[in-house]
């Protein structure tokens, strides 16, 4: 499988959330054998969509000569999109809101309904593309905070979509943390070894990973206590 991970934070490799999307991916390849690139968007020259609609008239041609054209190449020849970011304002920080934006040039003007809803007519064939997002959170509580993201996330994707959330991610980076994120690094490796061999994660597995790691009272005292 052909895995492409786009991901979204600033710190790159030294991402909270790039920590778990690589014990994931350290899961699948345990299943399987795997080709995997990683593109660190803030990195790339990617211009904000201007919203002229040039693209989708034109057979996909953007107006904007940057690194995004080479980029939508590699999306339509991976078999695995991995959306890594932290969560930024309920959202996507802005350099892969940006990349996201310019994906455009996969869709024509035209439009077809759906199910109940109505969707844009594809360009270029990406039927056999999965979709992976994988989030992570500074507030010990998955409610209220990642909704919006998931929202946008099964819109934009509504088919081969999986969602890992995680609360309390920056404790990953935290090598005094070790004793609760080991263990929890090790269940997004068998969650990975599971999407690998069946294109799902169970449920159970799935509800744990996405659970905060210690209380939410104490992990915020702890942030608190950092605070000068």
């Amino acid at each position: 499988m052909r895995i492409l991970v786009l991901n979204g934070s600033p710190k790159k490799d030294k991402s909270d959330t790039m920590q778990i999307t690589r014990a994931f991916i350290d899961g699948m390849n345990e299943a399987s054998q795997n080709e995997v690139k990683v593109i660190h968007t803030v990195e790339k020259h990617i211009e904000y969509c201007t919203g002229c609609f040039v693209c989708m008239r034109n057979g996909g041609e953007c107006i904007h000569h940057d690194d995004l054209r080479g980029i939508l190449e590699e999306i339509l020849d991976s078999d695995l999109l991995i959306w890594s970011y932290p969560l930024y304002c309920y959202g996507m920080p802005a350099p892969l809101k940006a990349l996201l934006d310019r994906t455009l040039p996969l869709s024509s003007m035209a439009m077809q309904k759906v199910g109940e809803r109505y969707e844009h007519v594809g360009q270029a064939d990406y039927s056999h593309l999965k979709y992976l997002m994988i989030c992570g959170c500074g507030f010990p509580n998955s409610a209220h905070n990642f909704e919006p993201a998931v929202a946008q996330f099964g819109l934009c994707f509504p088919n081969h979509h999986t969602m890992i959330t995680v609360p309390e991610s920056p404790m990953f980076n935290a090598p005094e943390a070790a004793v609760v994120t080991v263990p929890r690094l090790e269940l997004i490796g068998k969650a990975g070894r599971q999407y690998a061999e069946t294109g799902e994660i169970e449920k159970e597995l799935f509800a744990q990973i996405c659970s905060p790691m210690i209380p939410d009272d104490q992990y915020a005292a702890i942030v608190n206590s950092t605070v000068k």
